[in-house]
């Protein structure tokens, strides 16, 4: 059967910023299609209630704290994975972000940073767990980059970082396909629950849903759907892909707002004696 494509059994996957949002919600995912999931973050009370709500719906889930900025808790990570479990077949590289700033008021320290965060960190895991994969015969690596990965966003570091994890994306596939390694990039856009929205303010928020041709923001759980298509074997000959998840945002987002402002421009017109 064609559903039985997008069963996990007998997997393996990591994902890093397991504990809220996004990451949470792909851990929950990968877990209901039958992956053993290791959940890494920095906060080991968020990761544990995630492990803890797999294994209580009879899943397999292990909950490792880690600070991804840290090659050697990445290294950790991949350690008690293959203790616990024997193996690795899917990646998320999920954790990332910096906090919002404009090219003018971001130090270059904070470029750095963020630069680390959002990238280097990808590239130490793929580095860490493909050897590993290799050896179970192949797998997928999922990238977790932003629509801010795809266009210009105000926050120069986080877009910068963004468009560089879709640059690695694009050569860990010429590296790793001959290791049956799939690797693919998605790209969210305003998706409820995760903070970011939230934190860059009210007025920035509803500008930013107000540009969305779907007209409402995304879910955690909609985004964990799209990382099971991509580790599962119905998506067997996708690699290299970059899949807005975003509502129509990337694609007409410009045209959506031509559209309203054309509306809004004609309902005054109208309006006038």
């Amino acid at each position: 059967m064609i559903l039985d494509r997008f069963r996990l059994s007998d997997k393996v996957a990591i994902v890093t910023g397991a504990g809220r949002g996004i990451g949470r919600g792909i851990a929950l995912g990968l877990a209901e299609a039958g992956a053993s999931v290791v959940c890494a973050a920095r906060t080991a009370a968020a990761i544990e209630e995630v492990a803890q709500a797999i294994r209580g719906a009879g899943g397999r889930a292990l909950a490792v704290p880690c600070d991804v900025n840290d090659r050697a808790q990445l290294e950790d990570v991949v350690s008690k994975t293959l203790k616990e479990f024997g193996g690795v077949d899917i990646v998320v590289n999920n954790a990332g972000g910096s906090p919002p700033s404009g090219a003018l008021k971001t130090s270059e320290r904070a470029f750095e940073q963020a630069f680390h965060f959002n990238v280097t960190t990808a590239f130490s895991l793929t580095r860490l767990a493909a050897p590993h994969m290799f050896e179970r015969g192949g797998g997928s690596i999922v990238n977790i980059s932003s629509t801010a990965g795809l266009t210009a966003h105000d926050d120069a570091a986080y877009t910068a970082s963004k468009w560089g994890l879709r640059g690695l994306t694009k050569t860990a596939v010429l590296q790793f396909s001959p290791w049956k390694i799939r690797v693919n990039s998605i790209h969210p856009g305003q998706i409820a629950d995760t903070g970011f929205f939230r934190s860059a303010g009210d007025a920035f928020a509803h500008a930013a849903r107000t540009a969305i041709p779907l007209n409402r923001q995304g879910t955690p759980k909609e985004c964990a759907e799209l990382v099971l298509f991509l580790a599962s074997e119905e998506a067997s000959f996708i690699s290299g892909a970059e899949i807005a998840i975003d509502g129509g945002y990337i694609a007409a987002g410009l045209g959506h707002m031509r559209n309203l402002f054309r509306d809004q421009y004609a309902a005054g017109n109208a309006a006038k004696p």
